[in-house]
């Protein structure tokens, strides 16, 4: 049977979100209904509101959501009312050659399912009737949604589900960068550019992976004292720093092993990649504009052997990452329950979005 619920909407770019009564229908063949616990929002969900990433309106927002269980469709096996499951934004289909090589983050049906499901279609509709687009196969900042398993994965049950959907997007694309990209060795300099939601996981990555030197860059100083409560060994505001990339060859003694890039813009890749030591890597991770570029020395590339290269959704592989996220904060190894500033009910969530854009969370997450 479908269900009514309230939904967190985004239908004109550059204004409030608003909070709708929505129609969400029951699954069909090899989908679930999940009825939500906690969604975080993320700054992805930002950059739709405001048309850094263009999604076509109106959509429902939410792609990291954790809850149970509530309605199996048809073929449906893997998954039983009542289990516990978070959210991926990534369709694993694997069949596709990115998923049968182990790179489910890049699977060719996840690229397609941008506003809807998997095979084009919607499960949900607004008060008037009218169809409402999803957010990367997901919208799950609603009180019911209706995935397709590829975009599930089941957990143990006892998890707190604001921090377990926290895992889903923002701790996976951080500290998988780290752990899945990068593949940071101990003892090495690391310098990250950014330190909010996904700044912060790429610096507590960093420090689980045994890291010697770990540089957080911000022009927030709030953020930076954050960051060293995350592992930053070193800050440096680059609202304050005439030159960021001198100043860390100099703490680095020539530049950092890695440098991450969290925020999305084309000169501060430059700056990362101008910071990293002879035969280092940079990675960009922020989400940049389909307009930005960037631009670097192309000589450095043979002559440095520099390496520059994206990280995207760190590289997940969410059935296999996702639990093993959580088994690192089950042991008090990954800080989640200090990643969140501020919970929300739905009915707040245009001011979730306003704290978001000025930057007053680390992060925060909609309790329903």
């Amino acid at each position: 049977m479908g269900r009514k619920a309230k939904a967190v909407i985004c239908r004109q770019n550059n204004v409030p979100v608003v909070v709708e009564a929505i129609e969400v229908d029951s699954p069909q063949r090899d989908e679930v209904m999940v009825k939500l616990g906690a969604c975080g929002v993320c700054h992805s969900d930002l950059s739709a509101v405001n048309g850094t990433i263009g999604m076509p309106l109106p959509l429902i927002l939410g792609h990291e959501g954790a809850g149970t269980v509530a309605e199996v469709g048809a073929g449906v096996t893997e998954f039983a009312v009542g289990d516990t499951v978070i959210s991926s934004f990534v369709n694993m289909c694997g069949k596709c050659r990115y998923c049968v090589t182990g790179r489910p983050h890049l699977c060719d049906v996840g690229a397609k399912a941008i506003i809807a499901l998997p095979d084009g279609s919607l499960r949900t509709r607004d008060a008037a009737g009218k169809p409402l687009n999803i957010f990367s196969a997901c919208g799950v900042m609603a009180e019911y949604a209706t995935l397709h398993v590829n975009n599930v994965v089941k957990i143990a049950p006892g998890m707190p589900l604001p921090q377990a959907a926290l895992v889903s997007c923002g701790v996976m694309t951080g500290v998988g960068a780290v752990f899945n990209t990068a593949k940071v060795e101990p003892g090495a300099s690391v310098l990250v550019i950014g330190a909010g939601g996904v700044g912060l996981n790429v610096i507590q990555g960093c420090a689980i992976a045994g890291a010697g030197m770990i540089i957080a860059v911000d022009m927030a100083e709030h953020k930076l004292e954050l960051a060293k409560q995350f592992g930053a060994t070193h800050a440096i505001n680059a609202g304050k720093e005439e030159n960021l990339v001198k100043a860390v060859k100099k703490l680095t003694g020539g530049g950092a092993d890695y440098a991450f890039e969290c925020i999305g813009l084309g000169k501060m890749v430059e700056q990362a990649f101008r910071a990293v030591r002879k035969g280092g890597t940079a990675l960009v991770v922020g989400v940049a504009r389909a307009e930005d570029n960037t631009s670097i020395k192309t000589a450095s590339i043979t002559f440095e052997e520099k390496t520059l290269t994206g990280s995207y959704y760190g590289s997940a592989r969410p059935r296999e990452d996702f639990p093993r996220l959580i088994a690192l904060y089950q042991a008090k190894k990954l800080k989640l329950d200090e990643l969140i500033t501020r919970t929300y009910r739905i009915d707040e969530a245009p001011q979730a979005f306003a704290d978001l854009e000025a930057g007053r969370n680390a992060r925060g997450v909609i309790v329903f």
